[in-house]
């Protein structure tokens, strides 16, 4: 009821400036023709200006008693628009604070329909009260209508596909803010989904922004919906040749990921051999990442972890191929895991002063 007490207390100053200006432009009108009429060679043109101005004020007066009916009833569908959809902002507010839930519509999808809800409400009302608008039914209103049509079709075209796409992504339900995923070569995790854009924060703290086309048009990974919980997998391997008995490097390749911070232990990391090649078996090791954000820096940690192990054990990497046995063992000794020192640089000589 505030709303529309407002919305009526708005037309109502709109009309008393209107009707101040009428009555500017009849003091200003009887001034002039005051005026005139003090002289004989404009006299007349004052008698025809008072005929003038009643055949114009009856113009105005038909004019205006005629579009009174069809402009109230235009200004009452609007201010019934406007009270619809405060009703239902308000109404969305509170699925949005999770007091209840509408038609299956959570807290994610909450302000999203709510925008979409109340651009039809709009629309409709738009589409109801056109007839009733003062001129609506003219060729040049017809003409302007068309072209503004024309218009917003052609150049908006890009926009309501950003828009589309966007409503496509959160009501799919394909991530949501906080996943990790990637989308073509951005990966990060998801910030905001709006209604053109998705912006990503990258491992590197960089913050991108991809149009909701492009996200739907190429493969979308969601690395946070896997069934065994938050997090992900990742995945390194090695080539061991055929000397060495598989069951040892699953041994060393587990107790690699045991001793890496950051792979989960549980699920439990586990080895595949993906192929028998010909000189060397490929061995794959896959864990599991609480924290995807870490991934880069836990594959770091894994890989160094690996190589101490298999040295340690005294079994050498051959990867990425392995085609055949050298004269000596590819091996980093315990007592060089540090490597040497690194020698302390030569002073750099002296300058002369001046050149000769």
């Amino acid at each position: 009821m505030r709303h529309l007490l407002t919305g009526v207390r708005i037309v109502g100053d709109w009309l008393l400036r209107i009707l101040v200006a009428i009555a500017l432009f009849l003091v200003a009108e009887e001034w002039l023709r005051f005026v005139l009429g003090q002289f004989g060679f404009t006299r007349p043109w004052a008698d025809a200006m008072t005929g003038w101005m009643l055949d114009l004020l009856r113009g105005w007066g038909h004019s205006i008693a005629g579009a009174l009916p069809g402009l109230f009833a235009a200004i009452l569908i609007f201010l019934l628009a406007r009270l619809l959809t405060h009703t239902v902002s308000l109404t969305f507010r509170g699925v949005a604070e999770g007091r209840f839930q509408l038609f299956g519509i959570d807290q994610v999808l909450a302000e999203p329909t709510r925008k979409l809800v109340n651009v039809v409400i709009w629309l409709f009302a738009l589409a109801m009260a056109y007839p009733y608008l003062p001129g609506s039914d003219t060729d040049a209103f017809k003409g302007l209508s068309v072209l503004v049509g024309l218009m917003v079709s052609l150049g908006a075209s890009g926009i309501v596909g950003q828009a589309a796409g966007g409503f496509t992504i959160l009501y799919s339900r394909t991530m949501s803010v906080g996943d990790y995923v990637r989308s073509g070569e951005v990966e990060g995790v998801v910030l905001q989904i709006g209604l053109f854009t998705t912006r990503l924060r990258t491992i590197a703290g960089v913050e991108v922004s991809i149009p909701n086309n492009v996200v739907l048009s190429g493969q979308l990974h969601n690395f946070s919906r896997h069934p065994d919980g938050p997090g992900m997998w990742m995945e390194t391997g090695v080539t061991i040749g055929y000397d060495t008995p598989w069951r040892q490097v699953h041994r060393l390749l587990l107790a690699a990921a045991s001793r890496t911070p950051g792979v989960a232990r549980e699920p439990a990391p586990f080895v595949l051999q993906a192929a028998l090649s010909d000189f060397y078996v490929d061995y794959r090791l896959r864990v599991r990442v609480d924290d995807p954000l870490r991934r880069f820096a836990v594959l770091s940690e894994l890989h160094a972890q690996i190589q101490d192990t298999f040295n340690a054990a005294g079994v050498q990497i051959m990867s990425p191929n392995y085609e055949a046995d050298p004269d000596r063992p590819k091996l980093v000794p315990r007592e060089h895991w540090d490597g040497l020192p690194v020698p302390e640089a030569a002073p750099a000589p002296d300058l002369p002063s001046r050149l000769d």
